[in-house]
């Protein structure tokens, strides 16, 4: 394998303290157990588990999230993990890494999120917004990384772990950690991940356009996916006393390589624009570098009634890149650059309070200070643009929850506030939302829940890497997003049978739109509140643990739709009435969802088979927001994966785990990643589906001591 591992500057760190870890003394001279490294997986309704996520080999947040009902993963690319929960993409939800805030519109051809799920101890994803504790659209997702504590087997001080994966189609990974207790207070973790991607095929080995033809010039293979991927973590856990817990975690992201310009589209999309701008037959890749630098202080503690949890972070993400092609017979080369910072702070706490009513409040506050910056640097011309961009997000909560006897009452109340200096709007937002949920606990494992929660969100900044808010259109008046989100669900989870059903309705009032002069171009503003919209749907699962078999089931459907406000249902242009958005869908929308998990434990000789399969329905062409403008419908697809894990016996700590992903080479894209073909006003038609990955082959080899 040709990973570099040496070209990370924690590795000299690891390799000392490895070399440290293999030669200092146990506690206890036997080994009791070995932690598996996995992350946890559990949503709002549903708890995926450890050992059925391990198995997956996971490269992609979507190997861990897919399978969440209400929940997808668009983009096959390594920029482009973009979360979608319910059709809401993750610009309205609230993504944080070790509780810092993760919310950066960096660029529209990529995702918000960009991390190694291999770093993960745990992803906690609530679908809906459903209490004030959040103030989302539409979701959160928490992701927490590992700390030492998590993987020392008991009675052990120190510990390593080297691992190795290699991907048929088309990759290759290898990570190193370790991490030990370095006194009764002080425990530390060092860990490297890296990752060498190349091009993949897609399934069937052919790339088709939309009446199925082969597009001249691909031989199946998708361009501008080479690259090198690096995720390191340095984290020191002191423990102050027996009931409070600090740690202090510095995380480094890079992802660099030869990308497609576009990396949320599709080859035809590259070949395409490649030809007009002074490239036939090929893609136009582009030189990019993209970072993330994390830093936290993470505050715990557990007293008698009270529990606290505080972070204070720093979050600095930076897209780069270098740019050289022919326009209009012209050679033109730029240098672009945008950064993102994201600094903040937030504390919570949790109180039980006794008596002839039993109450346990939520109370806390955060706030967040966003900064954008971009320079564009035209090195043919020799001129440059610079744009700065700012906006302070904060708030202040509290919740009860009134316990008589199965009735649980659950009152809550939030105070936002919003201040944006951006190109749009230079403004302060205040707005209180309420929320009220009922809970009725039918026996110890069997619940119904009914619960409503007001929204709020304001105006968000600019996209970073197209000019921080250059060429934007001043709109004072833009209002921001408000709304309601209501739920009913009934649940159970015993020791056996687990099932739930949950039916939600969400409106936002005065849902902002981007992109709106790319369909009417007679609109007041290219940005403004173009309506209000709905959307509406059912998250079930069912599952069952027999002896070694465990078996879950899982289904999702939404449906979303815009009532336009005037001017927005339509427009007349040069004496032609433009169609508008009135009915108009997400454009991340998806169809009906299946899927099932088939998990079987070998205990006697530590042997774990895992077999799921997923099924999408398709989607009929209809009016959408940001969608393909010719050709918007979206094909179903089915896709099979199989995986099997051998803990080996006799060389404890070792494991070999085996696995085919899209075993029939399903030809697919997610319906949450770019799909379809459109129109574009200097490029022309464009097929812009972003085909994941054909069949893969997956093997891992992982010793842990």
């Amino acid at each position: 394998m040709h990973i570099l591992l040496k070209k990370n500057p924690l590795v000299l760190a690891i390799a000392a303290c490895i070399s440290t870890f293999a030669s200092a003394e146990e506690v206890k001279p036997a080994i009791e157990e070995v932690q598996v490294w996995s992350t946890k997986v559990k949503a709002s309704s549903l708890d995926l588990g450890e050992e059925a996520i391990a198995i997956r080999q996971a490269d992609h947040i979507s190997d861990l999230l897919r399978f969440i009902p209400g929940v997808d993963v668009g983009g096959a690319h390594s920029l482009n993990q973009r979360i979608t929960i319910r059709s809401l993409d993750d610009k309205d939800l609230n993504v944080t890494i070790d509780g810092a805030v993760q919310n950066t519109y960096m660029f529209h051809h990529m995702g918000n999120l960009q991390i190694h799920s291999d770093i993960l101890r745990e992803a906690d994803i609530e679908v809906g917004n459903n209490s004030v504790l959040s103030g989302s659209l539409g979701g959160v997702a928490r992701f927490k990384t590992r700390s030492a504590k998590d993987m020392l087997s008991d009675g052990k001080r120190f510990g390593a772990r080297i691992n190795a994966t290699y991907a048929a189609n088309a990759s290759e990974r290898a990570s190193i950690a370790g991490f030990g207790q370095l006194s009764e207070s002080i425990d530390v973790l060092a860990y490297v991940n890296r990752v060498e991607s190349d091009n993949y095929e897609v399934g069937g080995g052919e790339i088709k356009d939309s009446d199925g033809v082969v597009i001249a010039g691909t031989d199946g293979t998708v361009r501008g996916l080479e690259g090198s991927l690096t995720d390191s973590l340095l984290k020191v856990g002191f423990d102050i006393t027996d009931n409070q817990r600090v740690k202090v975690g510095y995380e480094i992201y890079k992802d660099e390589g030869d990308y497609s310009s576009r990396p949320d589209m599709g080859l035809a999309t590259d070949i395409a624009i490649g030809a007009r701008l002074g490239v036939d037959g090929l893609p136009q890749l582009y030189p990019t570098t993209f970072t993330r630098d994390t830093a936290t202080l993470n505050y715990d503690a557990n007293f008698n009634n009270v529990s606290i949890e505080a972070v204070v972070f720093n979050n600095v993400s930076s897209l780069e890149r270098e740019e050289a092609y022919v326009w209009q017979g012209s050679l033109v080369e730029e240098h672009n650059k945008g950064e993102a910072t994201n600094t903040g702070a937030s504390i919570l706490f949790e109180q039980r309070l006794g008596g002839n009513v039993e109450h346990t409040l939520t109370y806390g506050l955060e706030t967040v200070k966003y900064k954008t910056q971009y320079t564009g640097v035209n090195l043919t011309s020799n001129t440059s643009q610079q744009s700065r961009e700012e906006a302070h997000s904060s708030a202040v909560y509290i919740q009860d929850r009134i316990a008589l006897g199965n009735l649980s009452i659950i009152p809550g109340a939030r105070f936002n506030h919003w201040v944006i200096d951006s190109k749009l709007v230079d403004k302060t937002y205040s707005e209180p939302t309420f929320a009220l949920a009922l809970e009725y606990a039918i026996d110890s494992a069997t619940s119904i829940k009914l619960s409503t929660t007001e929204l709020f969100k304001g105006p968000k900044l600019s996209e970073v890497f197209v000019g921080a808010g250059i060429g934007d259109v001043y709109n004072q008046d833009i209002k921001a997003e408000t709304g309601r989100n209501t739920e009913i669900g009934i649940s159970h989870q015993g020791q056996t049978f687990r099932t739930g059903l949950t039916a939600f309705d969400t409106q936002i009032n005065d849902y902002i739109y981007d992109y709106i002069n790319y369909t009417l171009s007679a609109a007041p503003y290219p940005k403004d509140n173009i309506g209000d919209m709905q959307l509406q749907g059912i998250e079930a699962f069912w599952g069952f643990t027999l002896d070694s078999l465990d078996v879950l089931l899982t289904y999702s459907d939404v449906n979303s739709e815009l009532s336009a406000y005037e001017p927005y249902i339509e427009l007349p242009f040069e004496g032609v009435v433009q169609e508008g958005f009135d009915g108009a869908r997400t454009d991340r929308s998806y169809g009906s969802t299946y899927g099932l998990n088939i998990d079987y434990f070998f205990s006697d000789k530590d042997i774990h088979l895992h077999y799921d399969i997923m099924h999408v329905g398709s989607l009929p062409a209809g009016k959408d927001l940001d969608g393909a403008g010719l050709d918007n419908s979206k094909n179903a697809y089915t896709v099979h994966n199989v995986s099997a894990q051998w803990q080996v016996a006799g060389v404890e700590g070792l494991s070999i785990t085996l696995g085919i992903d899209n075993i029939f080479d399903e030809y697919y894209a997610s319906q949450a990643s770019r799909t379809g073909a459109s129109f574009h006003p200097v490029f022309g038609e464009l097929y812009l589906t972003d085909y994941e990955p054909g069949r893969n082959l997956k093997a891992s080899v992982a010793y842990q001591f």
